[in-house]
């Protein structure tokens, strides 16, 4: 991931999310440390934040990051999906339920099954799937649970996917 964000241009027009698992009462430093690999600003929106572009969003520790019309953000606290919160799911069934076909979701190396569904929501609303090559990621578990459940548009090793996400 650290790959991906330095390879970002400054001017990058779209804003990205990111939804990791995280250690939950870790609350702070994290966005601090992703910032050193970025050049483009990282922040932990706030409930109802408005969605822009040339940011790049954390979702905050222990909140599950969702997504409301109007370009806003929402955070829950409801049950862990995954053994997670922030659940990959839940950010990615949102996206596809506001954005529709306007939504790209990236998966990337990960240690459970949270993000498939998510994923394939994104699919079937007509946005765009891309998921990490397994022999690629560090832990294959999220990628191979995502393409065992649909065929993903692509499957990239990061490389691939840098070049995409900086063509979009």
């Amino acid at each position: 991931m650290t790959q991906i964000l330095s390879s970002l241009p400054q001017n990058y027009r779209h804003p990205i999310i990111l939804c990791l698992h995280r250690l939950r009462n870790v609350r702070t430093g994290f966005a601090e440390v992703l910032q050193i690999n970025s050049k483009i600003k990282i922040s932990e929106p706030d409930d109802k934040e408005i969605i822009k572009g040339n940011t790049i969003y954390l979702a905050p520790s222990n909140y599950h990051l969702m997504f409301e019309h109007g370009y806003r953000f929402s955070l829950s606290v409801t049950e862990r999906v995954n053994h997670s919160r922030p659940s990959l799911d839940i950010c990615f069934e949102t996206a596809a339920e506001i954005f529709r076909n306007k939504s790209v979701g990236v998966l990337l190396s990960g240690a459970n099954m949270d993000g498939a569904k998510g994923m394939f929501r994104i699919k079937k609303e007509g946005g765009l799937t891309i998921v990490q090559d397994p022999e690629d990621s560090e832990i294959s578990t999220m990628p191979e649970a995502c393409i065992n459940m649909f065929q993903p548009d692509h499957i990239f090793d990061a490389t691939k996917i840098i070049n995409f996400i900086n063509n979009l």
